[in-house]
Order: C-alpha cells, then sequence, then structure tokens
C-alpha cells in the first residue's frame, strides 16, 4: 500500500506561542496523520496572500485576530474552487454550536489536546465543501463581511464594504464603486443586498448605493425608459438611475 500522502497546512494566529505549540503538536502526530506545515500567517489578509502563492489541504485557523479574523477568512475561503478544509482553533467556545451545526470544520478550543487534534485531522480528508464554507463564514459572524474579493490580473485584491459607495451590476460582473476606483467583482447583485441590507439600498435593478453615499436626487423631466430620476452621491461624479419603484423609498433615506 502506497504511504499516505502528507496533508498540507496553514496555521492562522496572531500570537506567535500559539502558532509555535501547533507546530509541535502537528510534529507529535505525524506518524498518525502525515502532515506538512507550508507556512504561518498572522491574520486572514496575510493567510490570503499566501493561499494565493500556495494552496493547502487544511487551515488551522484562530477566530479573533485583527485585520481580518478567522470567521471572515472562511467566508472569502468558501469563494475558491478548491478551498481548505477549516479547522477553527481558539479559545471561545460561544462559536462551537453553529460550526458543528454546519459539519463544515471542526473546532477546537485551547490549549489543544494531541488526540483532539488528531481526530480533526482526520475529519479534514476529503477538504470541505465550497458552499458549506461560504455559508459558514456568513453564518458564524451573524452579518455582513466587511472585504470583498477582487480577482485582477492574477492577483487577489480585498475591497472594504465600507468603503464602497455603490454596486452597479452589468451581464455577469458586478462594480464595486469606492472614491478611488471600480473593482470588478463575481458576486451577484441580489445576493449582495441581502447580506448587507443594513448598508445598502436598491436605486434600480441594476444599482445598489450605500446609505452614507447619498447626496441628493434630482427628478427627470422626460420620460426616461431606464430611469424616473437621478441619485447624486458624495465624493463623485456619476450620478446612479433611481427607479420609479424605489424614488420614494430611496428619497426618505435622506429624510432620516
Amino acid at each position: 500500500m502506497a504511504p499516505e500522502k502528507p496533508l498540507t497546512i496553514l496555521i492562522v494566529d496572531d500570537e506567535p506561542l500559539a502558532r509555535e505549540r501547533l507546530r509541535a503538536l502537528l510534529a507529535d502526530i505525524a506518524l498518525q496523520a502525515p502532515n506538512e506545515v507550508i507556512g504561518e500567517a498572522g491574520n486572514g489578509l496575510a493567510a490570503l496572500e499566501l493561499l494565493r502563492r500556495q494552496p493547502v489541504d487544511v487551515a488551522l485557523v484562530d477566530i479573533r485576530m485583527p485585520g481580518m479574523d478567522g470567521i471572515e477568512l472562511a467566508g472569502h475561503l468558501g469563494l475558491g474552487e478548491a478551498p481548505p478544509a477549516v479547522i477553527f482553533v481558539t479559545a471561545y467556545d460561544n462559536y462551537a454550536v453553529q460550526a458543528f451545526d454546519l459539519n463544515a470544520v471542526d473546532y477546537l478550543l485551547k490549549p489543544v489536546r494531541t488526540q483532539r487534534l488528531l481526530t480533526a485531522l482526520q475529519r479534514a480528508r476529503p477538504p470541505a465543501d465550497p458552499a458549506l464554507l461560504a455559508g459558514l463564514g456568513r453564518e458564524l459572524r451573524g452579518g455582513g463581511r466587511s472585504h470583498l474579493a477582487c480577482h485582477e490580473r492574477g492577483r487577489l485584491l480585498l475591497v472594504p464594504v465600507g468603503e464602497v459607495l455603490y454596486f452597479k451590476a452589468d451581464l455577469k460582473y458586478v462594480t464595486a464603486r469606492t472614491v478611488e476606483r471600480e473593482f470588478l467583482l463575481d458576486e451577484a447583485l441580489t445576493h449582495l443586498e441581502s447580506e448587507f441590507a443594513d448598508r445598502f439600498i436598491r436605486l434600480h435593478r441594476a444599482v445598489l448605493v450605500a446609505r452614507t453615499a447619498l447626496a441628493g436626487f434630482e427628478k427627470i423631466a422626460s420620460d426616461d425608459a431606464e430611469a424616473y430620476g437621478w441619485a447624486l452621491l458624495r465624493g463623485v461624479p456619476e450620478r446612479l438611475p433611481v427607479s420609479r419603484r424605489q424614488w420614494a423609498a430611496a428619497k426618505a433615506v435622506l429624510a432620516v
């Protein structure tokens, strides 16, 4: 029988001592669960950049980290074609029930025990289903993502949701506009509307706008088929079309 192929592993934790302990535990169980630690990252942003260059089978992920936490990292990983299996390793147990209900990952409490880590790695074959992993990030966080992923010229760019002025749909892509530039996202406008309902409102069948980006409205004198009026924005010269159906609700946002 051919030897079992080692699982490639990424350790994601903002505490160096925690990463060192996981490395030691993984070395201790290498005979029972062959593994190879490919790298380490101190938060979700650094992990995504590393994974862009070097995919792995398993990510051991802390939850509370600066920059991008482990829950959001799991959501971004779920958007990929072949995401790693995510095993949460954390000192907090308040996400455990949801994690087990989803059946997408394992969940280890610190201090991690050797046998428990071994069991988790055995569960990590094969890697988690992408759809479950994407849903995991949304359900455990209890809200929307803080960043959106944009693949541009072989790079992964992360767009802070708080900087997006509007989303505009065009065929299969959605444009996210910030003050500085536009980003093309492989997202559905309806999903963005649902996920960020507290931040964005619909102006038109193809447009969502950030509530805080609205500066005013202009009514169109002629009978325009595409727009009943225009929304004026803070920070950029563009005007966005507002449909007749959304006109009253959109104007009400400024009245609040």
